[in-house]
């Protein structure tokens, strides 16, 4: 298979593709025009395009290349970042990140591109879309606070801020009824699992069932908890090397909060939480790691609900989700 190598912006996309052992360059507009511009560098089942998860700006050609049955990779750009350093690459061009993610699909063969559905991609801008007005509303309610700490305030400021508040607040809601609203849809008996385990509420098991395209995406509870950001990254290296251990925070930060937050919940309703987290204070541990311990509990506990088609129930879980 020859590899195509794509780096791609807002506004452009690079392509290596090798020819006659040697690469040629092309770059095209990201748009309809460019795409049907690079079918006639590459052909129908002789070319395996690779680029990297660049925030949104792939999904289109993603998508073009995917419907004219080309076949796709897309790639963490951490990972092709990662394969640079191991090659010791210096040079950091347009042109030579898209050879080096050729390069990278000739050594590594990446597994094929899986595109999400639309109704899960519809949920994902949702969601985002609520983050957005939940930092605003934050933003909002502190300048609110600080005008209210001055010797003068202005009435006219005031009635505006709590009115913005408020209209924010009814945005996050009406959007969190319709992301409930399709989860209900096409998750419904998955979505009242999750929620059926204590310590986990609607908000936290909406968010879980969105990221993980419900809970499709995962093989095991280890993949999801990497993903999130809540896995633990140990340090050690010889015998002088020993540092302390913490979960790498690559993840969705969102997720892993309300995760935290549950387990606050969850160590005074849910057994399992509950011994865990005794146990790991009693051991001399902070409560912060230990609540971190929990959190991956409850990941585990909602993944073996949400995969076996099962509620809650504390003696099957405890001996499942250890």
């Amino acid at each position: 298979m020859n590899y195509v190598g794509i780096d791609i912006s807002k506004s452009s996309f690079d392509v290596a593709v090798e020819k006659d052992k040697r690469y040629h360059h092309y770059k095209f507009s990201n748009d309809r025009a460019g795409f049907k511009e690079l079918l006639k560098v590459i052909n129908v089942g002789e070319y395996w395009c690779v680029m990297e998860a660049s925030g949104p700006y792939y999904l289109k050609l993603a998508w073009y290349l995917r419907e004219q049955h080309i076949g796709l990779s897309v790639v963490n750009p951490l990972v092709i970042k990662r394969f640079c350093q191991m090659r010791l690459t210096r040079a950091k061009t347009d042109k030579k990140d898209a050879v080096m993610i050729a390069e990278y699909g000739k050594t590594e063969n990446p597994k094929a591109w899986e595109e999400e559905e639309t109704y899960v991609m519809e949920l994902k801008q949702m969601q985002a879309y609520v983050d957005i007005l939940e930092k605003t509303r934050t933003g909002f309610i502190n300048q609110l606070e600080a005008f209210h700490q001055s010797p003068i305030h202005s009435a006219d400021v005031k009635k505006g801020l709590v009115k913005l508040i408020k209209q924010t607040e009814k945005q996050m809601e009406e959007t969190e009824k319709k992301m409930e609203a399709i989860i209900t849809r096409y998750h419904g008996e998955m979505f009242e699992q999750v929620k059926s385990i204590p310590g986990i509420g609607k908000k936290t098991g909406l968010l879980l069932v969105v990221v993980s395209g419900g809970f499709t995406k995962f093989e095991n509870a280890k993949q999801l908890s990497s993903y999130l950001g809540l896995s633990p990254r140990i340090y050690l290296s010889g015998t002088s090397v020993k540092g302390k251990a913490r979960i790498c925070k690559m993840g969705m930060s969102r997720a892993r909060a309300m995760l935290y937050v549950c387990s606050w919940s969850a160590i005074k309703c849910n057994k399992a939480c509950k011994e865990l987290y005794e146990r790991l204070v009693a051991k001399g541990k902070s409560k912060r790691l230990a609540l971190i311990a929990v959190a991956n509990k409850l990941l585990k506990q909602i993944f073996a609900v949400a995969t076996k088609g099962m509620f809650y129930n504390e003696n099957y879980l405890q001996k499942t989700c250890f």
